[in-house]
C-alpha cells in the first residue's frame, strides 16, 4: 500500500487501482501505462515538479500526449519564472521515484496545478506512487484531497 492510496482510503474518496507490469527500458513512464492499460492518453497525467527560486517547489498534472508550458504554469501560479526541479529534488520532496511520483500522499504538500482538460473527464489516471500502478479517480476528487487548482498548462506537440 503506498502513501498515496492511504490518502485515499482515509478521505474516504472513490477510486479504482490499475496494475501493469512496468518495462524498466521505458523511457516514458505516463504513455507506457495509458497503453498499457489501454487508456486514451488525455486521461492519463503524469506528475511534473516545477521550481520556483522564491517559492521553491510545486506540482503541474498534464496529459502525458502533452506537455507541460511552463510560462502557463508560472502565470497561473503567479510567478515570474520556473524551471523543472531536478529529480532528486522532486524525489526528496515527494517521497516517491521519478516515474512513480504521485500527486496524493506526498511527504511535503506542495502547491498542486491541474490541467483543466481534466475537467473534460468523468474520471482520470495519476501514478498511485509507484512504477506499474495508477489510480483512477474523479479529477474534483483529486484537487479537493490536494487543494489543488486547475489552470491551462499543458501544451500538445
Amino acid at each position: 500500500m503506498t502513501p498515496a492510496v492511504m490518502a485515499l482510503q482515509r478521505a474516504g474518496i472513490r477510486h479504482t487501482l490499475h496494475a501493469y507490469e512496468h518495462d524498466p527500458g521505458t523511457d516514458s513512464y505516463g504513455l507506457e501505462a495509458a497503453q498499457a492499460l489501454r487508456v486514451p492518453g488525455e486521461r492519463v497525467f503524469k506528475t511534473l515538479v516545477a521550481r520556483d527560486d522564491s517559492e521553491g517547489l510545486l506540482v503541474a498534472l498534464v496529459p502525458v500526449t502533452a506537455q507541460l508550458d511552463l510560462k502557463r504554469l508560472a502565470a497561473a501560479h503567479g510567478s515570474k519564472r520556473l524551471a523543472m526541479a531536478s529529480p532528486a529534488d522532486a524525489q526528496r520532496a515527494t517521497g516517491y521515484v521519478v516515474g512513480g511520483i504521485s500527486p496524493l500522499g506526498q511527504k511535503r504538500r506542495l502547491p498542486l496545478w491541474l490541467d483543466r482538460s481534466a475537467l473534460d473527464h468523468v474520471t482520470v489516471y495519476v501514478s498511485a506512487g509507484r512504477r506499474g500502478l495508477e489510480i483512477e479517480l474523479a479529477p474534483r476528487d483529486l484537487l479537493d484531497l490536494t487543494g489543488g487548482r486547475t489552470a491551462d498548462i499543458a501544451r500538445v506537440g
